[in-house]
């Protein structure tokens, strides 16, 4: 592997600890946006009742939230690396009255939870950040009871997803950005057809399913989108912060200017679109 592991995963948790103010306050807009991804993932998973679950990497606590709503007689345990976002979740958790809600901080690649432990395992928007995919699919697997089904979600390619490559391609046409070692984790890593699915077989998951899934992500307004992006997103901050001032007010420009081409009645209305992919242990 041609990148420190340990390296990438404590860069990781310093980011999101660091973006986590931006997700708090963006996350109703957030929750909105994402909701049909994680949906069709419950959907899959087929949840029981009284089923545990678990939900890795879930930031501000989705689509783990939603399934505790599901599961009133079990109890859905949430984890990710930073410790910052998953007070977030337990927030939201607290607020919607969810007692059946836990929240771990840990390592998607070493999960701190014996084999077989639960009813189902979920992962949206996870896997292209894991410093190596198949190690956590195994890790899914080896704590997934057999039967149980693993489910995740994971971006389809840039041409489907304008809310990423709207402001992304913009900056790169200004800014020189050096490419990341291939395979090395980013927001595209895991939309090559077949990635995910031999990943799943290796793991020794088995009936995998694919679906393509997409969503609407709608702005007041272009200069919303921009703050929403400069808010949330890593990447773009990284980048912009390769620009002198006047570079990026020229970047912002074009930005908002695209974001203007994308109106409909009265919004800013970008697609988004991603691949679930659900396999049974």
């Amino acid at each position: 592997m041609p990148w420190n592991v340990d390296e990438i995963r404590d860069q990781q948790r310093d980011t999101w600890d660091r973006f986590s103010t931006g997700w708090k306050k963006w996350d109703e807009l957030v929750l909105g946006w994402l909701a049909p991804f994680g949906d069709a993932m419950l959907r899959l998973a087929n949840l029981r009742k009284d089923a545990h679950v678990l939900d890795v990497a879930a930031g501000t606590g989705e689509p783990g939230l939603t399934a505790a709503a599901l599961v009133p007689l079990g109890k859905v345990t949430v984890t990710d690396i930073s410790e910052r976002m998953l007070a977030v979740a337990a927030e939201n958790a607290a607020r919607r009255g969810l007692t059946n809600f836990n929240t771990k901080v840990c390592d998607a690649g070493a999960l701190p939870f014996p084999d077989a432990a639960f009813d189902s395992v979920l992962c949206r928007f996870g896997f292209m950040f894991f410093p190596d995919i198949l190690l956590a699919a195994r890790e899914f697997a080896r704590v997934a009871k057999p039967g149980a089904r693993v489910c995740a979600a994971v971006w389809s390619g840039p041409d489907k997803n304008p809310w990423a490559t709207t402001i992304m391609s913009t900056i790169a046409r200004h800014v020189e950005i050096p490419a990341p070692p291939a395979g090395s984790p980013g927001l595209f890593r895991c939309a090559p057809p077949g990635l995910m699915r031999s990943a799943f077989e290796e793991a020794g998951l088995t009936d995998l399913r694919e679906e393509e899934v997409s969503s609407i992500m709608t702005h007041a307004s272009p200069e919303r989108y921009w703050d929403f992006m400069t808010d949330i997103a890593a990447p773009v901050v990284a980048g912009l912060a390769r620009a002198d001032t006047a570079t990026q007010a020229q970047i912002r420009n074009e930005v908002l200017s695209l974001a203007r081409q994308s109106i409909d009645d009265g919004q800013v209305r970008l697609r988004s679109t991603a691949t679930v992919i659900v396999g049974t242990r």
